[in-house]
C-alpha cells in the first residue's frame, strides 16, 4: 500500500509560516516534505504504512500546536 497525505495549516501572515516551518524543520524525516506558500505551511508525506501516517501527522499537529503557543505568546510579551 501506499498513502499520500497532505496536511496544511493556514497563518495570519507568511512570517508566522514561515517561523513554524523552521521550527519543525528538524523534525522532518526521508518522507516528508514542507514548503510555505502565501500564508499557508504545507506538509507533504507519503509512506508504505498507514500507522507511519497517522503517528506522524499526530507529531505534526502537536508539534505545530506548540510553535504556534509560542509564536502568539511571543507576541504578547512584544506589546
Amino acid at each position: 500500500m501506499h498513502i499520500k497525505s497532505t496536511v496544511t495549516f493556514t497563518y495570519k501572515t507568511k512570517e508566522d509560516a514561515m517561523i513554524t516551518s523552521g521550527s519543525l524543520k528538524p523534525d522532518n524525516m526521508d518522507f516528508i516534505s514542507s514548503r510555505v506558500e502565501d500564508n499557508d505551511l504545507i506538509y507533504k508525506l507519503e509512506s508504505r504504512s498507514l500507522k507511519t501516517t497517522l503517528a506522524t501527522i499526530d507529531d505534526i499537529l502537536f508539534c505545530e500546536m506548540m510553535a504556534e503557543k509560542v509564536i502568539d505568546f511571543t507576541k504578547e510579551e512584544i506589546k
